[in-house]
């Protein structure tokens, strides 16, 4: 046997010695580490899904059986995984109860039919006494009744004529004697005398002083540890703004680097996500494309990963089809700190 198949089967007999043991926290821990150290083989995927919750046991017994697809245990194990899934999330029981029919109600065409209101003959009558009024207070009998018999003309119904109103005399003011001014006399001023004005002197310019340098904004903040991450556990935190992955080791920040996300077309998904399987290298395809032998893929929600790339360096900007694209260098740095259920936090 070589060295990592020996570390390899020690651990698997200390995760199986903690299962039995009652103590699952620490079965898991060494499970996950089985699967870092071999993830071709097995054994560490089947102990992992019998120490996670139903959800993650479904999906470690499907990588298991990629692996094995004749394995008796992982088919037992998903029938077994699908069962508790059953449980924890019964079907919703399906009603009985008849509901209801809803008689709409009759309107007949009486009600649907609004009565106008008769208008025309009443605006007609209206309009007739209205006109009548104006030719009677406008003809010269109404005239003639109201002023004694006298038919008033035009000059008469004037308000007001305009009379001229006489002007008063004007009185004539004399005017007075002008007072003649005396000569003044002449009071010889003194001889000027030249004061000598000081020599200007140069007055220095004050030096500029050099503009400080600002400092470069980052956008980033610290959106702090997710739910169920502890004090010394190591985690990743994805910064979509400023394609920038962070490690961190707690609240510790461990390294960071330029990465590629997903395009608008294919954005890369929001939300907090555990590593569910890492591969040393492996093939991708999609459409319209397929890159053979991929370095360090760990992949964390459904075809979504972290890996190398050896096809572009246009690190900093969206590039990908949804994945997060490292230079082949710091995938290999992240694929050897992070294991099989750390912690990705992806934000905008």
């Amino acid at each position: 046997m070589t060295p990592q198949i020996d570390a390899y089967t020690a651990l698997l007999i200390e995760a199986q010695r903690a299962l039995k043991q009652g103590n699952r926290l620490e079965a898991r821990r060494l499970a996950q580490r089985c699967v870092t150290l071999a993830p071709h083989r097995e054994e560490g995927w089947l102990l992992l899904a019998a120490v996670a919750n139903p959800k993650a046991s479904i999906t470690y017994l499907q990588q298991a059986l990629y692996i094995n697809p004749a394995s008796q245990r992982a088919r037992n194990g998903m029938h077994w995984a699908i069962q508790r899934l059953r449980k924890r999330n019964p079907p919703a029981p399906v009603s009985t109860h008849q509901p209801r029919s809803l008689v709409a109600p009759t309107i007949t065409s009486e009600a649907m039919a609004r009565r106008r209101p008769v208008l025309m003959p009443w605006a007609m009558a209206i309009a007739f006494l209205l006109l009548g009024l104006a030719v009677w207070f406008g003809s010269p009998t109404f005239s003639l009744a109201f002023n004694n018999g006298k038919h008033l003309s035009l000059a008469q119904v004037q308000l007001s004529k305009h009379t001229r109103t006489p002007t008063p005399t004007a009185t004539f003011t004399p005017t007075p004697t002008s007072t003649p001014t005396p000569i003044p006399t002449i009071t010889p001023s003194p001889t000027p005398t030249e004061t000598p004005s000081p020599t200007p002197t140069e007055t220095p310019e004050p030096t500029k002083k050099p503009k400080k340098k600002q400092a470069s904004k980052n956008n980033y903040n610290y959106p702090g540890r997710p739910t169920g991450v502890d004090g010394d556990e190591g985690w990743i935190d994805i910064d979509l703004s400023s394609q920038r992955v962070y490690v961190y080791q707690g609240d510790q920040l461990v390294n960071k680097f330029v990465v590629s996300t997903g395009t608008w077309q294919h954005p890369t998904v929001k939300g907090t996500y555990k590593i569910y399987v890492k591969y040393r290298a492996a093939d991708m395809s999609g459409p319209g494309y397929y890159l053979p032998k991929v370095p360090y893929v760990m992949y964390f929600y459904k075809d979504y990963g972290l890996h190398g790339t050896y096809w572009h360096k246009n690190f900093g900007r969206p590039m990908s089809h949804g994945c997060v694209n490292l230079t082949t260098r710091d995938a290999g740095w992240l694929f050897s700190f992070a294991s099989v259920g750390t912690v990705v936090n992806i934000h905008q």
